[in-house]
């Protein structure tokens, strides 16, 4: 059996604490599939002739899409003893992201919530959705529940 990697808990982690994410190209095939799954067929997505006449001169990937891709990306920094993802606060979508742009996130711890129950709390993170010439995508808050130590 495959040792777990060593997770972080609530108390493990100090304002300010910071994290960055490998990369992952985004793809037609992601766009693709993210269309079925979603049914959001529009235009600027699968069209490269209707996207050609676009502020962006080209197909662009879904901002859900991407924002999927980095709550995957969240998985290549160091893993949080986490219970669940709380939600999203003040997220915004900057910048498009075309085919073959490689995005990265970057975390910055910025509040710790206490919770109701002793054995848990919530960290809340600025995450930064980057590209390839570290423009910054997408940004918000990211409100993750985490397991206290001796839980």
């Amino acid at each position: 059996m495959a040792q777990e990697m060593a997770r972080l808990f609530y108390e493990d982690l100090n304002i300010g604490d910071q994290d960055q994410s490998t990369g992952r190209t985004i793809t037609e095939t992601d766009v693709v599939s993210f269309a079925g799954l979603s049914g959001d067929f529009n235009n600027m997505h699968i069209d490269e002739e209707f996207a050609k006449k676009t502020v962006f001169g080209t197909r662009v990937a879904h901002g859900l899409c991407v924002l999927s891709i980095a709550s995957g990306l969240w998985f290549t920094m160091q893993r949080l003893a986490t219970i669940a993802f709380m939600g999203l606060e003040d997220w915004r979508f900057s910048k498009a992201v075309k085919f073959d742009d490689t995005i990265r996130i970057t975390r910055n711890l910025v509040e710790k919530r206490e919770h109701k129950r002793p054995n848990m709390g919530f960290l809340i993170f600025e995450v930064k959705v980057h590209n390839q010439a570290d423009e910054v995508v997408q940004e918000g808050k990211w409100v993750i529940l985490v397991q206290r130590k001796g839980s």
